[in-house]
């Protein structure tokens, strides 16, 4: 996939095109419905496949007190994207003087004189332009001006709207199930391992901290079944994907003023050097919330507890 920044550096084999517009927080599964269509209607019309984002999040730039907490910053996004089979992403730097344009202005600069777009595909809710004056009523009209097709497709969902806050409200909430159930896939979670106080080896689960710059928006506070992934090792390898405890918060036990951290404990594993290692943490199902216990005893038996859950969880599933 051709990954560019500016539509008039759009490369050859991309222009002509079919196209479609999004910011695809999170890549969820309406995202996915409107980018198969997008990759299919391009191979039967014999035209690459482009999706065209923004960076940072229009929000962010606009109304930086109501912009919402990203899913999956750009990088993991784009690695998302890629996987649906576009033959090109444009992500364009989304300024205060870029949403100053019209929407003609943008469809002509992006989608006509950059893209060359034939067909542009895109949810019914679309909206672009300065203070998102555009709709599909605007797009069909600048169709008919420039000469491209608008395809404006449903919104798709099982009974529940696919949508990035949907995610974002399962995943405050700790209910990671529901959140893959719209993302069509656990949520991850990015980060260096890094040390840690060193409590959980100390207890005899030892666990991989992530550091506080991982990337991707955590969940709630509680203690979850997952998989922790080791992106230094090929895929196939040994030890690769493993299954894994996954503890979120600030250990109240400790009566500390620890900051809010992501570690896992790889199940059955105290023999693991991870230090400095690019781990994927994913999220299976919610165990229970973080707790503060009265003895060291009480933690150990509740640990106890909690990795015999998680293995009852992740055995019945094939990752």
């Amino acid at each position: 996939m051709h990954r560019f920044t500016d539509p008039a550096e759009t490369p050859d084999e991309l222009a002509p095109c079919v196209v479609t517009l999004g910011n695809f927080d999170g890549v969820h599964r309406g995202h996915k419905a409107v980018l198969s269509r997008l990759v299919e209607i391009g191979g039967e019309r014999g035209l690459p496949a482009v999706a065209v984002t923004f960076d940072p999040h229009p929000l962010a730039v606009l109304h930086p007190d109501r912009a919402p907490e990203v899913i999956t910053p750009s990088a993991v996004r784009d690695d998302l994207l890629e996987a649906t089979g576009l033959d090109g992403l444009l992500v364009l730097e989304f300024t205060k003087e870029f949403a100053q344009q019209s929407p003609q202005e943008f469809v002509q600069g992006t989608f006509v004189d950059g893209l060359r777009a034939k067909v542009v595909v895109v949810g019914v809710d679309t909206r672009f332009g300065h203070k998102n004056s555009g709709d599909v009523a605007t797009l069909r009209e600048l169709g008919e001006t420039y000469g491209f097709e608008v395809i404006a497709l449903e919104d798709v969902g099982d009974g529940e709207r696919w949508s990035s806050t949907s995610v974002r409200t399962a995943l405050a909430d700790g209910d990671v199930a529901a959140a893959a159930r719209v993302l069509g896939r656990p949520h991850r979670v990015v980060g260096t391992v890094v040390h840690g106080h060193h409590r959980g080896r100390e207890l005899g689960f030892p666990t991989a901290n992530l550091s506080p710059d991982s990337a991707g928006l955590v969940p709630a506070e509680g203690v979850y079944a997952g998989w922790l992934t080791r992106l230094d090792l090929d895929p196939g390898e040994p030890d690769r994907t493993m299954p894994a405890a996954i503890s979120i918060g600030t250990n109240p036990t400790f009566d500390t003023k620890d900051r809010r951290t992501v570690e896992a404990y790889v199940l059955d594993r105290d023999d693991l050097d991870l230090y400095d290692e690019r781990v994927v943490v994913e999220f299976v199902e919610h165990i229970r919330p973080t707790l503060r216990f009265d003895s060291i005893d009480d933690l150990l038996v509740a640990m106890a507890k909690d990795v015999e859950q998680c293995r009852a969880v992740l055995t019945q599933i094939v990752h």
